[in-house]
Formats: structure tokens, C-alpha cells, sequence
């Protein structure tokens, strides 16, 4: 499971640049570069959407399970990511094309 860091501050999974979830989906079926990949799991923090993260800080960690769509990345084995650490980034996003891995690394080269 690699450590995920995230700067999607307006994901509404986003806490203190770690993810909630406990397994997230990076889409870019067809990339050859970080900006051809995305986020699946991107949901935007609207407002009221935001809630209090001290009760399920249990749930928050730099880890996750991902699943990837990015077949031609070298840290995708099976649709799995193996790589130790990603950074999922997108500072601003309103959609998941607005993010990126920006770990992906293409071993079409």
C-alpha cells in the first residue's frame, strides 16, 4: 500500500494533505504523461460539505490502496500501484481532470 500525499485541497476527502479514503482510483487509461492521469476518487468540497474530521481522525492516513487505469505507468502491476509513495496534486480542482499523479512515471519510453 503506498504512502499517499495529496494537495487537492478541495476534495472533500482531503484532510491535512492525507486521504480519507482507505483505497482510491487513478484514471489515465491511455497516459503517457502525469497531466494524461486523474484522480477517479475526486469529489469537490462544496459548501456544508466539509465536516468535522477530530471524530473519524482514526479513519484519516498517508496510506492507501490504488487502483490504476494508467496501464502504461511502471508502478502499475495488474491495475495496482506499487510504487512506495504518490502525490496526487491539483491544488485548485473542481473536477478530477482538474488532478494529476504526479508520480506517474512511463515505462513506454
Amino acid at each position: 500500500m503506498p504512502e499517499l500525499s495529496c494537495t487537492v485541497q478541495t476534495c472533500v476527502h482531503n484532510y491535512q494533505y492525507l486521504c480519507e479514503l482507505d483505497k482510491i482510483q487513478v484514471g489515465g487509461n491511455s497516459a503517457k504523461d502525469a497531466k494524461e492521469t486523474c484522480c477517479n476518487s475526486f469529489e469537490e468540497r462544496r459548501e456544508g460539505s466539509y465536516s468535522n474530521k477530530t471524530d473519524s481522525m482514526k479513519s484519516v492516513s498517508d496510506c492507501s490502496d490504488v487502483d490504476c487505469q494508467a496501464k502504461d505507468c511502471r508502478y502499475n502491476e495488474e491495475c495496482k500501484c506499487h510504487a512506495g509513495k504518490i502525490s496526487v496534486e491539483g491544488g485548485d480542482a473542481c473536477h478530477s481532470s482538474g488532478t494529476e499523479c504526479a508520480t506517474f512515471d512511463c515505462c513506454c519510453n
